[in-house]
């Protein structure tokens, strides 16, 4: 891809991030202005920077990604993303923003009256904004390095040092601003190079529907291996070798490979006639370890992980700490439902466009399920299908919106990880204590970002809902619409579903166990057992303890649901 353009579009989406939230910091004079806008961000205002925040690397690059490789099996990812809203709209967003909280450990101290809830609370609000924020900096280094050829640690670094500069100067205040910006800059750099797409696809007479018959190649194309993988055939494939297959040194070799499994060494070069049918493609022995996605094909035990991913997706929204902090930044709950409403047309608007971007990519780029590239199929496609100017200038505008896409989510994960690190693990609160937490709450999945590498950015961000769906979900639910729910009951539901889960998400992401099958299934979709788990704990360890429901909790109820003027009037 052509830098020329890509490189000053990223700079300046990241000039534009630096002076918009300047304008917040101007505008934050107390420390409720810093924590939650001193609570007056109006529906239209806090929908678009929900929606910017919400619309992380997973959404911008990585579904293009997974219906590239998978096909429409992975259009449930956008609709979970976005249904996950309308479960919010119904049973959390008002009553959250009545509880009066800052933050998720707020509202179960609030709710049960609990210190050890409220820390466990915050440990896993810590975790799951640290795994959240890892594939957004894996995507900005994926992004750099295809714009460039920089080192993939690169991206992330540059958003590391934005974000959090951004997030420790101006709080809250400052990044609604930002992310409300990077929304809109985020519809508009799919929106016109997918128009554009669709307009050459339509000329250049290729097939109709991309998803009739097995991805193939349309022309002549050279495929370069970066890491080592194991070519799966369920048929012989001709192919011209430069490099080392099955252990044997070629040079311009014409090769029939049998059906069966071939191992392909790193640095290999394969060149594939018009009209091969791409064969797909594994890490070498692992059986694709590392990527929920692909972690049954298609034939095997599809239901099970078509329904993990549904219950991941629709429930783990509601614990998000990005996305539920910032309904406390609305003026009461018919705010915060206005809020959703509108959140749900901006998200299903987005989410019509990446899939358009992984049909094309079938189309006019299969290989990069062959390189483990697949995330960049948004990226290439503009040079890909339209070349010359036109393509380097609506590939600056991808590389833009995506570089947002990774600013604008990390912004809020950061935010609310260092809250919670200022609330509940620093020794003192403080806007100055904050900027320390800010600090704190990126250099760990920095660290990691360097460190883990190989998972797919919508995986990433799928494990994340799988352990918010196990832990908050049934915390949230609960606590708002269960008076019996005890603190002994709710930290034993988290510490079963979300514990549960997290194990499960860090096996899969060690790769623990090889070579597929049900137990890999079961760990690399752990939603539809974990989320019961979750739930059944929280409800049996409350029933076994009807001594230990707070007191006050009918009052606290009665906060929850009862609107603001309502309550008022009771009081006076």
């Amino acid at each position: 891809m052509n830098s020329s353009f890509a490189v000053p579009a990223v700079a300046l989406v990241v000039v534009a991030t630096v002076l918009v939230g300047a304008f917040g910091l101007r505008v934050s004079r107390t420390t409720s202005d810093f924590y939650v806008a001193s609570r007056t961000v109006g529906p239209r205002l806090n929908a678009a920077a929900i929606s910017g925040e919400y619309l992380s690397a997973a959404s911008f690059l990585g579904i293009a990604g997974l219906v590239l490789v998978q096909g429409p099996d992975m259009l449930w990812y956008p609709v979970g993303y976005t249904a996950g809203y309308l479960l919010l709209l119904l049973f959390v967003a008002a009553p959250l923003r009545r509880s009066g909280a800052y933050t998720l450990p707020d509202f179960a101290e609030a709710r049960l009256a609990s210190q050890a809830v409220r820390r466990l609370a915050g440990a896993f609000v810590v975790g799951v904004g640290w795994l959240y924020l890892l594939p957004q900096l894996q995507g900005a280094g994926l992004t750099l390095t295809v714009l460039t050829g920089a080192p993939d640690w690169l991206g992330g670094v540059i958003v590391a040092l934005v974000v959090t500069a951004t997030v420790a100067a101006g709080g809250m205040r400052s990044i609604t601003f930002v992310q409300a910006f990077q929304y809109w800059l985020k519809l508009t750099a799919l929106l016109v190079p997918a128009l554009f797409l669709i307009l050459a696809w339509q000329a250049d007479g290729a097939p109709a529907r991309a998803f009739e018959e097995p991805a193939a190649f349309r022309e002549h194309r050279t495929v370069r291996v970066q890491d080592a993988l194991a070519l799966k055939l369920e048929r012989p494939l001709t192919v011209t070798v430069h490099g080392t297959v099955d252990g044997r040194p070629h040079h311009g070799t014409r090769l029939l490979l049998p059906a069966g499994t071939h191992r392909i060494d790193a640095g290999t070069r394969l060149s594939f006639a018009p009209g091969t049918p791409v064969p797909a493609a594994a890490g070498p022995g692992a059986d694709d370890a590392l990527s929920p996605s692909r972690a049954e094909s298609r034939t095997e035990r599809p239901l099970y992980a078509t329904y993990g991913l549904i219950l991941a997706t629709f429930l783990g929204t509601m614990g998000l700490p990005h996305v539920v902090v910032r309904f406390y930044t609305s003026p009461h709950g018919v705010a915060a439902r206005r809020t959703t409403v509108a959140v749900l047309g901006l998200i299903g608007a987005f989410y019509l466009l990446p899939p358009v971007y992984g049909a094309l990519g079938r189309l006019y780029a299969p290989e990069l399920t062959l390189t483990g590239d697949a995330d960049a199929a948004v990226l290439l496609l503009p040079d890909r299908m339209i070349g010359g100017l036109g393509g380097d200038l609506l590939g600056a505008l991808v590389a833009g919106g995506a570089f947002a896409a990774f600013l604008s989510t990390a912004s809020g994960l950061t935010m609310a990880v260092a809250g919670v690190l200022t609330q509940d693990v620093l020794p003192a609160r403080g806007v100055r204590h904050f900027r320390l937490g800010t600090l704190l709450a990126m250099a760990v999945p920095l660290a990691a970002s360097v460190l883990v590498g190989g998972l797919p950015v919508a995986d990433a961000v799928g494990l994340a809902f799988a352990v918010s769906a196990s832990s908050f979900c049934p915390l949230l639910v609960l606590g708002i619409w269960w008076r019996r729910l005890t603190p002994p009951g709710a930290a034993a539901g988290m510490l079963v579903g979300g514990g549960s889960a997290l194990l499960a998400v860090t096996a899969t992401m060690a790769g623990f166990p090889g070579g597929g099958g049900a137990p890999h299934a079961l760990l690399a979709w752990p939603a539809l057992w974990s989320v019961p788990l979750g739930f059944l704990t929280m409800v049996l360890v409350s029933l076994a303890t009807p001594g230990r429901v707070p007191p006050g909790t009918a009052a606290v109820l009665a906060r929850f649901h009862l609107p603001e003027d309502l309550r008022t009037e009771a009081t006076v």
